[in-house]
């Protein structure tokens, strides 16, 4: 029999019995201190993990995760073509960590109304694009529909750009491309998307690439570039790698080089923004681990303090400090667990709440995203779980010195 356990469970229950101990609010404060430590920790990761994912899949839904282009391009949307042959687009889907390879064309140009005008880009892309981004953030009409052959130029336009510009789906537009000479085409608009991604918003329609090509008086296998999607994004960096070992020496039938970027590599700033916002969620963790910690360690002391004549019999019993400290042991870990349990239950119920009824809100406009993100990852809150479990059971240990400093002759003498 674990007497230190038995111990344990008598003072935590009789604790529980007898409200008036001077003991009871300290109790009450520690479970409170961990409860609220756990969920805040818990709700910091989830939003922080949800927010970079959500942002993420934004830049990536607009420019895949590995871009391959010509070597002589700048970093205008203006482009020199490189040919792709089925050949090579096999190549691609062979290596490892390749989940779609995906051609594309971009354009600038001048989108004029009756009464405004609006610089864009335009994105062509061709029959094998991944449509699921756009599909996600559709918010009226359709994504580019092939087979239809009774609409011309069809494309899909931002919603920003369509307020900009009293468009709505059906509508036709005229753009104007700056070349020599000058031309312009008349589309029909067959969908308005949002991501609330204001960069790319404003600046992206989406259109076949077989315009594109048309315009730029390119053969059909010149495309602006290949988009890559990875399996694993975690592993993007050494995949980007690989692909570029790959394509460095390749050389296409005009001699062009190729040049492979990551979306890290494109979009620099938005990725170390990113990265800064973890060092957000671990001032968060220690924040509250050090109050859960505080609270729990007062706790403890208390209850120790309040035990001083049955530590002192213990001792007079022939109980060892070590047998003692582990009883108390024992104590703050039913303190620490049940703190934890509605910990747990507060993070999971204002997660859930948010994920299915998104009632907290943000400014799309600064925050990229129309609600507060969650990502329920039952691994990291394993984790946080354990973490937070040994940490504050760790701490515990030190203020368990305390009962042997308690002499069983003063105890009994006050008693």
């Amino acid at each position: 029999m674990n007497l230190e356990l038995f111990i344990a469970k008598r003072i935590h229950f009789s604790s529980k019995e007898d409200q008036k101990r001077v003991s009871s609010p300290a109790i009450k404060i520690a479970i409170a201190g961990i409860a609220i430590g756990l969920a805040a920790i818990i709700l910091a990761v989830s939003i922080v993990v949800g927010f970079k994912k959500e942002v993420r899949n934004k830049v990536v839904g607009f420019g895949s995760h590995i871009q391959i282009t010509n070597f002589d391009n700048s970093t205008s949307y203006d482009t020199n073509p490189i040919c792709v042959d089925q050949q090579l687009t096999d190549r691609l889907k062979n290596m490892n960590g390749i989940k779609h390879v995906e051609t594309y064309a971009t354009k600038p140009g001048i989108i004029k109304t009756d009464d405004a005008f609006q610089g864009v880009v335009l994105k062509g892309v061709g029959e094998d694009y991944d449509w699921d981004f756009f599909k996600q953030n559709i918010v009226e009409g359709s994504i580019l529909n092939k087979e239809d052959t009774t609409s011309v130029n069809q494309t899909i336009i931002s919603q920003n750009i369509a307020d900009k510009l009293n468009l709505k789906v059906g509508d036709s537009f005229v753009t104007y491309f700056v070349q020599e000479p000058i031309r312009a085409r008349k589309f029909t608009i067959s969908g308005i998307y949002s991501t609330n991604f204001e960069d790319y918003d404003k600046l992206f329609i989406i259109t076949d690439i077989k315009l594109i090509q048309r315009l730029n008086e390119w053969e059909s296998d010149q495309v602006s570039g290949i988009e890559l999607l990875v399996n694993d994004y975690d592993k993007l960096d050494e995949i980007r790698q690989d692909v570029f070992l790959d394509m460095m020496p390749y050389r296409d039938r005009d001699d062009n080089t190729f040049f492979t970027r990551s979306i890290k590599d494109m979009n620099p700033m938005i990725f170390s923004w990113l990265d800064l916002l973890d060092m957000n969620v671990w001032v968060i963790i220690i924040l509250m681990l050090a109050i859960s910690i505080f609270t729990m360690i007062s706790g403890l002391l208390i209850i120790i303090l309040e035990r001083t004549s049955m530590i002192g019999t213990l001792k007079t019993l022939g109980a060892r400090n070590y047998s003692i400290r582990k009883t108390f042991l024992y104590v703050s870990s039913f303190l620490v667990l049940k703190g934890m349990f509605w910990g747990n239950i507060i993070a999971f119920i204002i997660m859930l709440g948010q994920k299915y009824f998104g009632f907290i809100k943000l400014d799309a406009e600064t925050y990229y995203v129309s609600e507060m993100p969650v990502d329920i990852n039952i691994l990291y809150i394993l984790l946080i779980n354990i973490g937070t479990l040994a940490i504050s059971m760790l701490m515990m240990v030190g203020p368990s010195y305390l009962i042997a400093k308690i002499s069983p002759a003063k105890t009994i003498r006050y008693e």
